[in-house]
């Protein structure tokens, strides 16, 4: 039931209930991303794990976030149990051992997995945004923000750095403003109540160092096999704005680091992003024209994207026309929204006349799913009613005591558990700061200390008995503020603030050619 080259997913059903033929994905299309849906219960869990572990046989490393906990099974081997066993023997699936899939796990908070995280530098303002919910003004105030930072070699690592140049912006908002564009206290404000509640529902977990690379997440075993990357999501996903967008940052970051291969014969990295709804769900449309232009640019990168959700509504119809790979589990059609969903999906199938999709999708079986997948010169192929073959790795979630065991042996292991605070905007701003105030001090105290000795030098006179009578009163007998007033002066003492926003004004122009460059979704271009 194997064949090079190919995955096998199941075995397709003729009108008799009996076996047709293996149903295979076709590594040299599955880059040209796929679509896994169906309604809750229906088995899509299962076809996400079972693609993994083909993924993995094949060479392919693999990313996926486990929402519910069940994926994390994986990482150990299959136990015997009679449906499986069943479903084995009904579909021709012989010899049907039990094997675990090399495994590393990641979570944001370190709870269940290494630590993952990224700068604010990195992701940029468009994606911060959309974390935020900022409003069009709030999301300009950022772009200013990020704008002023990266021409000025200003690194917003964390929270405390957005914070301290937000601080910084508002204490000179109308000399800013100037020079970059309207920057509203307003605004500002909002942003600083966004941070508190990121930082409140664990976002502060997320942006600081060591941030991830790309690179590990594209390991193999030395027998060859790809490394299944689980994303630990269930505490994760209490939060779905900050879900989708790391997610959406990842794939951001896939694009702009990794090179171009054309068609190769295989994926480079397969990227499944569960829950998808959550990406696409109120999105401004600007963010949404990138995401379809990275959809539609990152399989020259060798990277195929699937996405997994309830119901093919959930993405819009431009990336939709982007996913060549189908598995559709069953759909419920009680209300019209259901029946349009389920006439939209029969009919984004090349139809099987030995069947009506329609009818199909709303009687499917648990395990069980309509498959279409791109064949010889990446046509689609007809659609099949298909039998999942069962996972050789455990069904269901692993205990903590196996969790961290696989923990300790991983490649990764103590690369990004420990926090790292190296210097950045707070720490920047505020030494240049004190920079400033230390030298205004200093030319305070020479001031004070230049009068002072002119005080004590001055000879004591009468009037009429002294040669500084000149000094006293002018020609005409008009009475001067004599050497008092030479060691007066009309020079106005700068405030700190004052001094450190005159010389970015001073310096802006010289440095927006050394502006830090950034992508299609607005993160970090690395090496530029």
């Amino acid at each position: 039931m194997l064949q090079d080259g190919k995955l096998y997913i199941g075995t397709s059903r003729d009108p008799g209930d009996a076996n047709k033929k293996g149903e295979y994905l076709d590594l040299k299309y599955a880059n040209r991303h796929g679509l896994i849906t169906g309604a809750t219960g229906t088995g899509k869990t299962v076809t996400l794990q079972i693609l993994a572990e083909a993924f993995s046989a094949a060479g392919v490393p693999v990313f996926c976030s486990d929402v519910k906990g069940d994926l994390a099974g994986l990482a150990m081997a299959g136990e015997s149990k009679g449906f499986l066993e069943e479903r084995a023997q009904k579909i021709g699936l012989d010899p049907y051992g039990h094997r675990a899939t090399p495994t590393v796990f990641w979570d944001l908070f370190g709870e269940k997995g290494h630590r993952v995280r990224t700068t604010m530098t990195e992701m940029g303002p468009l994606l911060l945004a959309r974390m935020m919910d900022a409003s069009e003004a709030q999301e300009g105030v950022l772009n200013i923000a990020f704008k002023i930072a990266d021409e000025h070699g200003l690194p917003i690592l964390d929270l405390k750095d957005l914070r301290s140049l937000l601080i910084y912006m508002s204490e000179q908002a109308s000399a800013l403003s100037a020079i970059y564009g309207n920057i509203s206290p307003q605004s500002v404000g909002a942003i600083q109540r966004s941070l508190l509640v990121l930082e409140q529902q664990g976002a502060e977990q997320f942006f600081g160092e060591p941030a991830l690379r790309i690179e590990d997440l594209m390991r193999t075993t030395v027998d060859g096999r790809g490394i299944v990357n689980v994303l630990a999501a269930e505490r994760l996903m209490m939060n779905p704005r900050l879900y989708a967008t790391f997610l959406l940052w990842l794939l951001s970051e896939l694009f702009e680091e990794l090179p171009e291969v054309g068609d190769p014969e295989k994926p480079k990295l397969v990227f499944f992003f569960d829950e998808a709804h959550l990406l696409f769900s109120e999105a401004p449309r600007v963010l949404l024209e990138r995401v379809e232009q990275v959809v539609r640019l990152i399989r020259s990168k060798g990277v195929g994207v699937y996405f997994v959700t309830q119901n093919p509504l959930d993405v819009p119809e431009t990336v939709l026309a982007q996913l060549g790979n189908r598995i559709q589990h069953a759909l419920r059609a009680y209300t019209p929204r259901e029946q349009k969903a389920v006439k939209v999906a029969a009919e984004t199938f090349r139809q099987n006349p030995e069947f009506d999709c329609f009818e199909a999708i709303t009687q499917l079986g648990t395990g069980e799913a309509l498959v279409s997948t791109l064949e010889a010169k990446g046509a689609p192929s007809m659609v099949e009613r298909t039998l999942i073959r069962p996972p050789s790795s455990r069904l269901g979630p692993i205990d903590d005591a196996e969790r961290r065991a696989i923990m300790a042996t991983s490649p990764v292991a103590g690369l990004y558990d420990r926090d790292v605070d190296n210097e950045s905007a707070h720490e920047i701003l505020t030494a240049r700061a004190a920079q400033v105030a230390a030298a205004e001090e200093e030319r305070r105290r020479k001031e004070v200390e230049a009068e002072t000795e002119v005080q004590e030098t001055r000879r004591w006179t009468l009037p009429g008995f002294g040669d500084n009578e000149a000094d006293d009163y002018d020609a005409r007998g008009r009475k001067t503020s004599g050497r008092r007033a030479a060691t007066r002066s009309g020079y106005q003492r700068q405030t700190v603030t004052e001094t450190v926003v005159k010389t970015v004004a001073r310096t802006a122009a010289n440095q927006i050619g050394r502006a830090l460059v950034r992508g299609i979704l607005g993160s970090l271009k690395r090496g530029l």
